[in-house]
C-alpha cells in the first residue's frame, strides 16, 4: 500500500513537470519567431518552429493521458487541462505567424513585428514562470504578479498591433495589406491566448489559496 501511495505522489508531480516543460517549449518557439523575423531569407527558421510545434502537440498529449490515468491529481483537472490548452494554443498561434511568413513569402520584416514578437517572448516567459510556480503555491502574491504582468504586455502588444494595422492600411498595395493584416492578427491572438493562460492561472491561486 505504502508504494502505490509513493507512486500516486510521483506520478501527480509529473503532470506538473510536463506542463511546465510545455511553457518551455512556448518560450522556446516566441525566440524562434524573433530570429524568424530577424533572417526571413532563412527557410530553416520556419521548419525549426514546426518542428518545435509538434514537440509541444506531444507533451499536450501526455499531459492529457497522465490526468486521464491519475486518481489524484495536484490540482483540479479541468484547471490543468485549460492551462495545457490555451499554452498549446499560443504556441499554434506563433506556429501560425511563421507559416504564414513562409507562405505568403515575406523577406522584409513588416513594420512593428518585431517589436510584437519581442513582447510575445515577454509574455511567454511570464506564463513558464508562473507555470512553473503551480508545483509549489508558497507564494501565491509572487504568481498573481506575473499574471499582471502578462496583461500588461498583452496591453503594449494591442497598442503596437493598432499602430502596424493603422500604418499598413495607409498602402494601395492591396495583396500586401492582406497578407500582412493576416500576420498581424496571428500576432495579437497569441498575445491573447498568453493572457487566457494567466486568467486561468489566476483562478487557480485564487481557488487554492
Amino acid at each position: 500500500m505504502g508504494q502505490f501511495f509513493s507512486w500516486v505522489k510521483s506520478n501527480e508531480k509529473q503532470i506538473l513537470v510536463i506542463l511546465d516543460n510545455l511553457a518551455k517549449k512556448g518560450v522556446e518557439v516566441s525566440e524562434a519567431v524573433v530570429v524568424m523575423l530577424s533572417d526571413l531569407d532563412n527557410p530553416e527558421h520556419h521548419k525549426q518552429i514546426h518542428i518545435l510545434e509538434t514537440e509541444a502537440d506531444s507533451l499536450v498529449r501526455e499531459i492529457f493521458s497522465e490526468l486521464n490515468s491519475t486518481f489524484i491529481t495536484p490540482l483540479d483537472r479541468e484547471d490543468m487541462q485549460r492551462v495545457a490548452s490555451k499554452i498549446d494554443d499560443t504556441i499554434d498561434h506563433m506556429d501560425g505567424i511563421a507559416s504564414r511568413l513562409y507562405s505568403y513569402k515575406i523577406t522584409i520584416t513588416p513594420p512593428y513585428a518585431l517589436d510584437i514578437a519581442n513582447e510575445l517572448v515577454n509574455a511567454t516567459k511570464e506564463v513558464e514562470l508562473m507555470t512553473a510556480k503551480l508545483q509549489n503555491m508558497k507564494n501565491p502574491s509572487t504568481m498573481i504578479e506575473h499574471c499582471r504582468k502578462t496583461s500588461a504586455i498583452e496591453h503594449t502588444v494591442d497598442d503596437l498591433y493598432k499602430l502596424a494595422m493603422a500604418e499598413l492600411f495607409e498602402s494601395t498595395d492591396a495583396i500586401q495589406i492582406i497578407k500582412l493584416k493576416d500576420i498581424y492578427e496571428s500576432m495579437e491572438t497569441a498575445s491573447d491566448r498568453c493572457q487566457d493562460v494567466a486568467d486561468v492561472v489566476e483562478d487557480i491561486v485564487l481557488k487554492y489559496t
